[in-house]
């Protein structure tokens, strides 16, 4: 491409990944000079640079053109195929090696993407080397790749095996009660990932734990729903098939597998924040009981329930409260040296893993502890999740510094105000405590809003206050 054709990235090149329109945006020849861009940045010519990718249509041949453009600057590429997000971060942190994983996570299947680490597992966001990779690849697309005397080699490696076994070792299903546990991989990586980690597929020893396999075949396309289990409409057929098939819980998994959702056998969806207490509680005892005098600290981010914060301090350990963002949450791992870091989007993070997160592993702790009683989960998960929330609620505003005024306007002097992301404002009233957040999008007029209260008429009180004054 020539320099009379200047090539913008940066549309496609978020704070903390590569996410595009396949064909529009990602190319192979984009793709390319990405992969020499990435080895230069990472100053991996000579090493290792570990690429894999899940099931959409584009991602292999994306993975061949990453791969010549990262050999073209010397880097030895180990293509480990279809995998999960976190079995990258595996393979990063096992054979200390930068990563790259071709994925556009729950995006639909238009879409496809680049999520980078550096050896070790590290994150990397725009501010930490996604500018970099970003300005090396628009020169080299400009003016070509300049291959390097001494071009790097490329080998093929399955690490699934390795990767469950890891899994296995850090939480001990075998002693369970027997579960029934409907999963739904919404056609994505969670369909290779599952029966390898909580089956037999990878040669391990069986477990307790019978798994209802929902959408496991991969399938690029998402022919049965999109691979976001955030979005409610996507949980429907895994709520069904909880009550039809009488199991004690469901799991669902995001396209790349890195993300898990908990649904009870009622099939109400288990907030995220209670699945971050209960496996803060079992990390911080795991420690303890190791080494008593260890100081245990476990992030959450701002907008995770009060309860999560409650509950790691009651155990001893110190509660670090971050901004929203996955790579904000990888720092403060690697700076605090946290157990373990929980986000209310049901991303979670472990210094057994490398400060990573990983789904798989957070579903894990679920099933352990809650195998370790018999109560039913609605009412096991009830003790995590004491409080009511709103959930995050979006708003779309015309003037959005008008309407974030109006709020910071009719709170003062009400409650106590925080500016760590946007805006939380705290107090209490007759009927308890309360807190909410508002935060503007990065990239839209959007105004982000979460709300929890110790009783439900309070938060309702409170979340209707507060959008009638973003919304006036």
């Amino acid at each position: 491409m020539s320099a009379a054709q200047p090539v913008d990235l940066s549309p496609f090149i978020k704070a903390y990944d590569v996410r595009g329109l396949v064909g529009s945006q990602l190319t192979d020849e984009v793709v390319e000079a990405l992969g020499a861009a990435f080895v230069d940045e990472v100053d991996a010519a000579g090493g290792d640079v570990i690429v894999g990718h899940d099931m959409r249509d584009s991602s292999p041949r994306f993975a061949a053109a990453f791969s010549a453009g990262a050999r073209a600057r010397g880097g030895n590429v180990v293509l480990i195929g279809l995998c999960s997000t976190d079995q990258t971060y595996f393979a990063s942190g096992a054979l200390d090696a930068p990563a790259a994983m071709f994925t556009a996570s729950h995006n639909p299947a238009t879409y496809n993407g680049i999520k980078f680490s550096r050896a070790g597992a590290q994150g990397i966001s725009f501010d930490t080397g996604l500018r970099g990779i970003r300005d090396r690849a628009t020169a080299y697309l400009e003016s070509g790749i300049t291959p390097v005397s001494q071009p790097g080699s490329q080998r093929e490696q399955d690490v699934l095996a390795d990767y469950a076994a890891y899994l296995r070792s850090l939480v001990d299903l075998s002693s369970t009660r027997p579960l029934r546990v409907v999963v739904d991989a919404g056609n994505g990586m969670g369909g290779l990932t599952v029966p390898a980690v909580l089956g037999t597929a990878a040669g391990l020893p069986e477990l307790p734990i019978e798994v209802i396999p929902l959408y496991f075949e991969l399938d690029g396309t998402f022919p049965n729903h999109e691979a976001n289990p955030l979005e409610p409409a996507n949980l429907v057929d895994l709520q069904a098939a909880v009550v039809a098939e009488q199991a004690d819980l469901g799991l669902a998994f995001d396209g790349d597998a890195d993300r898990c959702f908990v649904v009870d056998e009622k099939g109400a969806p288990v907030t995220p924040s209670a699945v971050a207490a209960v496996v803060a509680l079992r990390e911080i005892d795991r420690v303890r009981a190791a080494n008593p005098d260890e100081h245990v600290t476990v992030i959450h981010n701002l907008i995770t329930s009060r309860f999560v914060k409650e509950t790691i301090e009651d155990a001893g350990a110190t509660a670090v409260r971050t901004r929203v963002g996955h790579s904000l949450i990888k720092d403060e791992m690697a700076a605090t040296g946290a157990v373990f870091g929980g986000e209310h989007s049901a991303h979670y993070y472990f210094r057994d893993f490398w400060g990573a997160d990983n789904g798989m592993l957070a579903a894990m702790h679920l099933l352990a502890e809650f195998g370790a009683q018999d109560a039913p989960l609605s009412q096991f998960a009830r003790r995590f999740n004491p409080y009511f929330q709103s959930g995050e609620i979006n708003s779309t505003v015309t003037d959005v510094p008008g309407a974030y005024t109006r709020v910071v306007d009719a709170f003062t002097n009400v409650g106590d105000f925080d500016e760590l992301d946007g805006l939380t404002v705290s107090g209490a009233s007759d009927a308890g405590f309360w807190w909410f957040n508002v935060r503007p999008s990065n990239t839209e007029p959007l105004l982000r809003l979460n709300v929890e209260a110790e009783t439900e008429p309070e938060m309702e009180r409170i979340r209707d206050q507060v959008l009638a004054l973003i919304r006036q």
